[in-house]
């Protein structure tokens, strides 16, 4: 048996820098999302950061004392975390997701880098994935997630607490895909 055959060796054309340019151009054409619907995910994730944003200011503005300032950074993971499954809830397509989700990051990153900065911690994330993958009753695992993250692991006030955040939320992220045309 020879481990090296010639197999799986291509051998270029005369021009092979056309080649790969009209290659690169089929592709383009056929990968590329109709115009109208890209603009309608960068518009879906920006609505979605604008209320997260509007969210994150009102309910930093109530906070009174530092258990509910460090409550608030909670807060915010779990909605980032909401919206970024929203989009793959309701994107129907994976370009669709990644351009709404890019455009959420990058709305936050531009109108708040505070709110950005507090709101995506991957530790978190990862926590929120586990409960999400695991399926079944996702919103009460959610829910207790939270709580656990809160150091208030098993205290029902918190669980449905991040229970209604995750359930609001994901509604909000459902009718800005409703109000730009992506469902």
């Amino acid at each position: 048996m020879n481990l090296y055959s010639d197999n799986d060796i291509k051998i270029a054309g005369d021009k092979p820098s056309v080649d790969v340019r009209k290659n690169k151009e089929s592709v383009v054409e056929t990968s590329s999302l109709d115009k109208a619907l890209v603009k309608k995910a960068k518009a879906w994730g920006k609505d979605v950061a604008l209320k997260f944003i509007d969210d994150a200011t009102i309910s930093q503005n109530s906070a009174v004392d530092i258990d509910n300032t460090d409550m608030l950074v909670h807060r915010r993971m779990l909605l980032s975390f909401t919206a970024t499954v929203g989009f793959e809830q309701f994107g129907g397509d994976d370009t669709v997701e990644g351009i709404a989700q890019k455009n959420f990051i990058d709305t936050l990153k531009q109108k708040s880098p505070e709110i950005y900065k507090t709101s995506e911690d991957t530790g978190a994330f990862s926590f929120y994935y586990l409960a999400f993958r695991r399926g079944g009753e996702v919103d009460r695992r959610i829910g207790q997630t939270f709580a656990m993250l809160c150091s208030h692991d098993g205290d029902p006030i918190f669980q449905e607490l991040g229970e209604a955040l995750y359930c609001w939320f994901l509604s909000v992220v459902k009718s800005c895909a409703k109000e730009n045309g992506i469902i």
